[in-house]
């Protein structure tokens, strides 16, 4: 006969070997010789119960935390929330935040924003939403990263509307926009094929901004590239050169595709020279933009010629950023 053994002392040690490792800053009253106080320990088995979908135990483990005063970390509740959101818990999500709340702690601010971003990733947009005006009506700061999230979310999941009412909101909280948050309105503006409007946000966020490189550049050059508007595409490819911007293989791929679908052989060369001035190797859309243009018009025989001028030493790689794809559906050039 087995002897009995007690389930939950065997879970809370597996479970410390499994999570307690990679979990820095989570449990911040563990100590230094390896002791596990009893609330890091519970802390453990919440993430575990919760994680696992084993919500009965992990709200008896919630209970046993709020009986010991327990003050929860930023980082712990981030976990928490997490997992309970990838099981679609979002009761429960509101149900921490209340008791942080309750509690008057200090990282309201920081939870307020957890949750607003929890509920974002997984496209609850409504309660995104009632997290913000919450967070207004008590008067909780929203933060640049909080503010961002709401528009990046709204791009993802939400209308074009509401992308652009909450690009306004961040406008106007004077804060800037960032990387991440650009590309995925630009990929809202492609999906609906409105490169008009992606062009006018472009120019609104400001085409001077260094910290983020050619990105602004090359979507403002895609606006025009997309729906073949040559005359403008050249002019604000110089306008880019003459601001200090150096192009880059995106740059002079967005201009390479164009030329190419308009048959325009002469400008493809010397943007193929202009490469080669500036440095730039040339990848596997560069090439399959001049197969194109020689293939597509019947001219398979002067192709060799074209291919000479440029690099041929290496195998080309695949270097252009990806949204040009998305925005002009070349995928034969690759």
């Amino acid at each position: 006969m087995h002897s009995s053994v007690d389930s939950s002392s065997l879970l809370q040690k597996n479970s410390r070997k499994r999570m307690f490792p990679q979990s820095d800053g989570v449990f911040p009253d563990t100590k230094d010789d390896g002791y596990m106080p009893k609330q890091t320990s519970l802390c453990v088995l919440m993430l575990y119960y919760t994680e696992n979908g084993l919500f009965p135990l992990a709200q008896t483990t919630w209970e046993q935390l709020l009986y010991s005063s327990f003050v929860p970390s930023v980082e712990f509740i981030s976990r928490l929330f997490d997992a309970y959101a990838k099981h679609g818990k979002f009761d429960e999500v509101v149900n921490i935040l209340r008791y942080v709340d309750m509690r008057n702690f200090s990282i309201l601010p920081n939870v307020y924003s957890l949750a607003i971003c929890c509920f974002g990733r997984e496209g609850q947009l409504e309660l995104m939403e009632d997290m913000a005006k919450e967070m207004a009506s008590r008067g909780v700061h929203v933060s640049s990263k909080t503010g961002n999230a709401f528009v990046l979310y709204y791009s993802i999941f939400g209308s074009l509307k509401d992308m652009e009412n909450a690009y306004g909101r961040l406008k106007k909280s004077r804060f800037l926009i960032e990387r991440e948050v650009i590309r995925a309105m630009a990929s809202a503006y492609t999906r609906e094929r409105q490169f008009y409007e992606l062009g006018e946000f472009i120019r609104d966020v400001g085409l001077g901004r260094k910290d983020l490189g050619n990105l602004l550049w090359n979507l403002m050059l895609l606006s025009y590239a997309v729906n073949f508007k040559m005359k403008s595409l050249q002019k604000e490819f110089l306008q880019m050169v003459e601001s200090g911007f150096r192009p880059d293989i995106t740059t002079f791929n967005i201009r390479a595709l164009a030329f190419s679908r308009m048959a325009l052989f002469w400008d493809l060369h010397l943007s193929i020279e202009h490469m080669e001035h500036e440095n730039v190797i040339p990848d596997l859309v560069t090439f399959g933009c001049v197969v194109d243009a020689y293939l597509d018009r019947g001219l398979g025989r002067n192709l060799n010629f074209a291919l000479n001028k440029m690099n041929l030493d290496d195998s080309p790689m695949l270097l252009t950023d990806p949204f040009v794809y998305e925005a002009l559906e070349f995928e034969s050039c690759v």
